[in-house]
């Protein structure tokens, strides 16, 4: 089988495509046909051994996955062969066949494309435990969405609206707001994509207004950078300020702060979450894929690329340009994507 596969740290320019053989199931495990492959940010560090988790090489990247379980190991009675299904797993999505955890594993209806499977563990899951696991954000607060263009703050508009929040979404271009306003957002405000000390301030201001002079109750953060400090600045007392990346740097933040307002800094590290606890984990993605069916949320796919070019996928995303998610196409013998 084919598998874009990470042989030494570097760029996307690094990854190969590779013959491999191809992986067998163990004991509680299910090997998946890959028809698609979500892309995220994280993907753009494993390679370059500058996230958390640096697997040993060689590794494929891709954390998310959506295709059909080829076969089952011993003791799995769930998924079955035959069935469609989504699935995270650390690393190791970027290949025909994946070998997965059944508890990782989530049947999609018939009707849902594989793409828009692929685009939704991650992000609606990283932002579903955001939101419900470690804020607790209730109907009628307001919800400070930051990167509100990319794949992460789309889904954060979607479910803030869906569970009853008033969402202001901020990005950095007008036309990357246009999507987040199509979901629903209330407000938009555009930063500049450089913050310097006087932007800091306006922006800061800017939230504060759009938020009816209090700021926000909730901040979801997948940026980071220069704009923490003045989104933070701006948050409203006893305020929940959920740290979910770093695409623009790792902030300093003023911790008296937290102190001034009352308010608490969150981390969201979802993979962990996932690892620590599969069965909420699972109990969450049905929970969103109930959502989906009903039709309250649904992945926008901006790109894609076939695995050939997945280097190119991970480069277009790192360069904070995405309206939404890559996805990786991946073409298996006999297998190909449902549109």
């Amino acid at each position: 089988m084919r598998a874009l596969q990470s042989l030494k740290p570097g760029g996307p320019d690094t990854l190969e495509i590779r013959d491999v053989e191809a992986p067998v199931p163990g004991p509680g495990q299910v090997a998946v046909a890959v028809h698609a492959c979500g892309v995220n940010f994280p993907d753009s560090l494993v390679i370059e051994d500058c996230y958390q988790l640096r697997p040993t090489r060689p590794f494929s990247p891709g954390s998310e996955l959506a295709g059909v379980v080829s076969a089952t190991g011993e003791g799995v009675t769930s998924p079955a062969i035959g069935q469609r299904v989504s699935a995270s797993l650390p690393f190791g999505a970027m290949a025909e066949t994946v070998v997965v955890s059944a508890d990782r594993c989530i049947v999609i209806p018939d009707t849902m494309p594989f793409d828009e499977a692929a685009a939704l563990q991650v992000t609606y899951g990283t932002v579903y435990y955001a939101l419900r696991g470690r804020a607790a954000l209730r109907p009628g607060e307001t919800l400070l969405v930051l990167g509100a263009g990319g794949g992460i703050g789309l889904a954060a508009v979607e479910l803030g609206k869906a569970l009853g929040a008033r969402v202001v979404a901020a990005a950095s271009s007008a036309e990357k707001l246009e999507a987040a306003t199509a979901l629903g957002a209330d407000v938009g405000l555009v930063y500049p994509r450089e913050m310097g000390p006087s932007d800091s301030r306006a922006f800061a201001e800017a939230i504060r207004a759009a938020c009816g002079g209090t700021g926000p109750d909730v901040v979801v953060d997948p940026v980071g950078g220069a704009y923490a400090e003045p989104a933070f600045r701006s948050i409203a007392w006893e305020g929940r300020y959920l740290v979910v990346g770093f695409a623009a740097g790792i902030p300093s933040m003023p911790l008296n702060l937290t102190l001034l307002k009352g308010a608490q800094i969150i981390g969201v590290f979802w993979g962990a979450y996932m690892a620590r606890d599969p069965q909420a984990g699972a109990a969450d993605m049905r929970a969103l894929m109930d959502l989906y069916v009903a039709g309250r949320i649904r992945p926008q796919v901006w790109e894609r690329y076939p695995l050939e070019e997945g280097g190119r996928a991970i480069s277009r995303l790192a360069s904070r340009q995405a309206r939404g998610k890559i996805v990786v196409e991946v073409v298996c013998s006999g297998n190909r994507m449902k549109a």
